[in-house]
């Protein structure tokens, strides 16, 4: 334990160890380039209308298969398809948490 707080001291003590942490470099703005921002924008829309489009299905299926379950007396196969609706709606959730996330942090490097 000595070690570590012999490791830190050392650390926190650095003449230069303040340096480092005094700001940005001055003269630079970061920003994402223009060019980048077409390609980027274009995978991120693809992969969330793929992935909702994917959840939309998910979730018909599973409530197919809680109407077949229900009518043909078999409490698995409604059961899996309870299963896939609630996971389905979760998968729906995090494609649009995820969306709303990059789009407020690229919002606000801007």
């Amino acid at each position: 334990m000595s070690q570590i707080l012999t490791t830190l001291h050392t650390v926190a003590t650095a003449p230069h160890w303040h340096t480092l942490a005094d700001g940005p470099v001055p003269g630079v703005t970061p920003q994402m380039p223009k060019d980048v921002n077409k390609p980027v924008q274009t995978i991120l829309n693809w992969t969330a209308g793929l992935g909702l489009a994917g959840a939309v299905l998910g979730g018909l299926l599973g409530w197919a298969a809680v109407a077949v379950g229900h009518n043909s007396e078999r409490a698995a196969l409604a059961a899996r398809g309870k299963q896939a609706i609630l996971w389905s709606l979760f998968g729906a959730g995090g494609i649009g948490v995820t969306a709303a996330l990059v789009t407020t942090f690229y919002n606000m490097s801007n």
